[in-house]
């Protein structure tokens, strides 16, 4: 491929030279001889800082959205009016815009991205289809589980993931896309079919500054990145923002979802600690559904999976198949068991308004099981992040809760005691009994002592993530294995537990 080949559709302001190209990369330190480096500016960092540095390491061609950097001698060059938008065109081309031949579905909204599109994935895979999964937890491609560095990935690497899904007979992807991604323009040129809202509620403000600007950010990917709006939009209308894009639409299929109104609702729930059952009502007809997962918030994922489903022709049948197979999604009200006789639960809970559900469900769930227990909640705050949503995240703790252990969460750079100092302001609103441990080993270990029979305790805020990031660095912590190891310890029989079936 050609420089110019290469960029085919790009925002070119100013080009010279046209090269033999052989890849294409953003990062000057992965960068191979015969590669075009694209320069452009980030959050934290400018990549036209590093375009000699490429250069030295073999680059043909530079492709840059600086106005004062200069074409070098004997060097491919082109100026571009915005890089991410430049290079999301670039990475397609080179990949053979893989988007374009597969059915995508987006998934955006605070809470419920990842179970929603494990969802979507299962329902898909009962219709019979193959496809590629992206998100928050993990990456799933050509049968591989891969590691998930970003929920949404730059626009090389996600051109890369659908080309390889492609080339492994996947006529379909399903995608969480971030508030980021969206802001950032990393999907850009991807022409979603489906897109799917789940809510919005408070969250990355440090990011987006206001809730009009989050908003702002999600809206984006129903009007279209770069491209024409999806063709079938899926809007959670009990959500006030859900509402408001209902109202304004561009797809040509709008499909609504809620509790007991809308094209998509539930009658019939019942909800116990084996299982959620109801029937879905949709334009076809209802649906009778049991899923293994829990809880009311569990029924709103399912409705908008569901909801999807449809609108990608998937048979009513391929949608209860799909919504009974999915057992787990790691890291979401996932139970540690090893034959304890209180309930362990590791929760990516790390809103305020998710610590709500998450509280309301376990409060649910030993009151189904006929337990008088308790509900002991262990959280803390993520460091570097926004400040104002650290004291709602402690009320909504102490509000739910009986007891709760305030710990750290990825202090980064933060002082891990100023952080719970924040929390502990809502907290205290509240009047729970309450311990602070910075240590989150020592937490934990604090949590599970506390806890009795009958009791469900939940570690929130961590979920799927196996390290702790400090300002020393990210050092390896995984909440469900601490939890197994102080269980083991206590000479609980994990491995038994598990082997009868116990574990999900």
């Amino acid at each position: 491929m050609t420089l110019l080949e290469l960029l085919d559709g790009a925002e070119v302001v100013e080009q010279g030279g046209n090269p033999q190209i052989s890849g294409l990369e953003y990062d000057s330190r992965r960068l191979h001889p015969g590669d075009v480096f694209v320069a452009m500016r980030g959050e934290s960092s400018d990549g036209n800082s590093f375009i000699d540095r490429a250069i030295a390491a073999g680059a043909v061609a530079i492709v840059s959205d600086s106005q004062t950097e200069s074409p070098r001698p004997n060097i491919g060059w082109a100026r571009v009016l915005h890089g991410r938008r430049a290079l999301a065109r670039l990475s397609a081309n080179f990949y053979g815009r893989p988007a374009e031949r597969l059915a995508v579905t987006g998934i955006t909204g605070t809470n419920g991205k990842s179970t929603t599109a494990f969802l979507v994935e299962s329902i898909l895979n009962a219709a019979g289809r193959q496809d590629a999964l992206i998100g928050t937890i993990e990456y799933h491609v050509a049968g591989k589980v891969l590691p998930a560095p970003h929920t949404t990935p730059e626009s090389l690497d996600l051109n890369r993931i659908l080309a390889d899904a492609l080339a492994n007979a996947a006529t379909e992807a399903v995608m969480e896309v971030s508030s980021h991604a969206l802001a950032q323009q990393r999907v850009f040129g991807v022409p979603f079919d489906v897109a799917i809202f789940t809510n919005l509620t408070r969250d990355h403000l440090d990011y987006h500054h206001t809730m009009d600007e989050y908003f702002a950010a999600k809206r984006v990917l129903f009007e279209g990145c770069g491209t024409e709006p999806p063709r079938a939009a899926v809007l959670n209308i009990d959500d006030e923002y859900g509402q408001k894009l209902a109202r304004k639409q561009h797809s040509s299929q709008v499909l609504t979802y809620a509790w007991s109104k809308g094209e998509f609702h539930a009658a019939n729930v019942d909800i116990t600690p084996r299982g959620t059952r109801f029937d879905l009502a949709t334009p076809a007809g209802a649906i009778p559904l049991f899923s293994p997962l829990l809880g009311r918030v569990n029924v709103y994922n399912i409705m908008a999976a569901a909801a999807a489903g449809y609108a990608r022709g998937c048979a009513p049948e391929a949608i209860a198949k799909g919504v009974a197979a999915l057992h787990r999604v790691p890291g979401r009200f996932e139970r540690v068991d090893c034959g304890q006789p209180f309930t362990v639960v590791v929760d990516y809970a790390h809103t305020d308004d998710a610590l709500r559900n998450l509280t309301a469900l376990a409060r649910e769930f030993v009151k189904q099981a006929g337990h008088k227990g308790r509900v002991l909640t262990l959280f803390g705050c993520g460091g570097d992040r926004d400040r104002t949503k650290r004291p709602l995240m402690g009320e909504a703790a102490g509000r739910g809760s009986d007891f709760v252990v305030l710990t750290s969460d990825n202090p980064r750079s933060e002082d891990p005691l100023a952080i719970i100092n924040d929390a502990a302001v809502g907290l205290q609103r509240t009047g729970a009994k309450y311990k602070v441990e910075p240590d989150r080993k020592a937490a934990i270990a604090l949590a599970v002592a506390e806890a009795g029979s009958g009791d469900i305790l939940l570690l929130a805020g961590k979920g799927h993530e196996k390290v702790q990031v400090t300002k020393d660095g990210s050092i390896p912590f995984d909440d469900g294995d601490v939890a197994r190891r102080l269980l083991r310890d206590a000479g609980y029989e994990c491995e038994a537990a598990s082997a009868a079936g116990k574990t999900p």
